[in-house]
């Protein structure tokens, strides 16, 4: 069955600032495949100048937030912000990301996923498991998830990188049936 053109929604990714296209390859893949949702990238935006801090030299993820509304597309079922700039919320030092709680953007920073921001050799193929966990995770919030105290979990809390790196890219069984539930209820035809 053909599915009418006009009602398929897609995920759709933004860089803010200069992203590698090789991140967002990588990401439209495997966000494509773990939501089962067709996935694009957009043409990179700046970053809101606002969002800096100036004493703590890092961009308020809230403000980023807020602006990705003004670039969700009409036929957007979500949009996940991409940054390599640090993120602060406070009263957290940094965070990975952070999304809508259920909502439509989430956004997550490359900048601590990096080897290189801990003066170690740069590791591409770690690098990008990273950013999937992450950008999994922030959209699992947009997706109503909530964090799991599982810590193999992609949905668990990553307080430092080595949180980021126990877990795995999946959900667990509980998060990925209380996804499944939660994709159809958003996903069949409204009555």
């Amino acid at each position: 069955m053909l599915r009418d053109k006009k009602k398929v929604k897609m995920l759709y990714l933004l860089p803010i600032g200069e992203v590698e296209p090789y991140v967002l390859k990588h990401l439209i893949t495997a966000l494509s495949r773990t939501f089962s949702l067709p996935c694009a990238s957009l043409r990179a935006v700046g970053i809101p100048s606002e969002a800096y801090h100036t004493r703590r030299r890092q961009y308020n993820s809230e403000v980023i937030l807020h602006h990705l509304q003004n670039y969700r597309p009409s036929k957007a079922e979500k949009l996940l912000g991409i940054t390599e700039v640090d993120l602060y919320v406070s009263p957290l030092n940094f965070v990975f990301g952070q999304a809508d709680l259920p909502g439509g953007v989430a956004l997550i920073s490359l900048c601590r996923l990096h080897q290189e921001y801990y003066g170690l050799p740069s590791d591409k193929a770690l690098f990008l498991l990273r950013t999937t966990k992450e950008a999994v995770h922030e959209l699992g919030h947009t997706y109503g998830l909530r964090h799991c105290l599982n810590p193999k979990c992609v949905m668990h809390f990553s307080n430092s990188l080595r949180d980021t790196d126990i877990k795995s890219e999946s959900f667990c069984k509980r998060c990925q049936r209380e996804l499944e539930d939660n994709l159809q209820r958003l996903r069949s035809p409204k009555k």
